[in-house]
């Protein structure tokens, strides 16, 4: 099949299978002419290529996993192990520095609730009365 037909089905786009090929992540295409030909077994190799993205995976990761593979019988799938052991460390940690900045953020909402500044609490329409007397203190003219 053509490269208009295989990107339909892989349900992607010819420019995104020509940078697949470009990067090496697809095994070089038959040529009929200058038509590019693919197979079928070529279909899942972009299933792969686009389900691995959709998980978070740049094609920059994948270019070591699949570059000059022409079979998806030499599939390396101890790296792809290693790939994805990788990406959940990584999802750990952004997960727990969310989790800090979370608990950073409630107890600073807490803290103003408790104490509002002088500019007025959160929420209050009307500045605090000491905060009239400090802005007119440091008026300043604009030029």
């Amino acid at each position: 099949m053509y490269i208009g037909e295989f990107a339909r089905l892989a349900g992607t786009t010819p420019k995104a299978v020509r940078l697949y090929e470009q990067l090496g992540l697809l095994p070089e295409p038959r040529r009929r002419g200058k038509y590019r030909v693919y197979r079928a077994e070529d279909l899942e190799w972009v299933g792969f290529i686009r389900q691995a993205q959709q998980l978070g995976c740049k094609l920059s990761e994948l270019v070591p996993l699949l570059a000059g593979l022409t079979s998806l019988a030499q599939f390396p799938w101890q790296k792809v192990e290693q790939l994805i052991a990788g990406k959940l460390a990584q999802i750990a940690a952004e997960v727990a520095r969310l989790q800090r900045q979370h608990q950073a953020l409630s107890q600073c909402a807490a803290l103003l609730a408790q104490h509002p500044c002088r500019y007025g609490a959160p929420g209050q329409s009307e500045p605090h009365p000491q905060a009239e007397q400090g802005l007119a203190g440091r008026a300043h003219k604009v030029a």
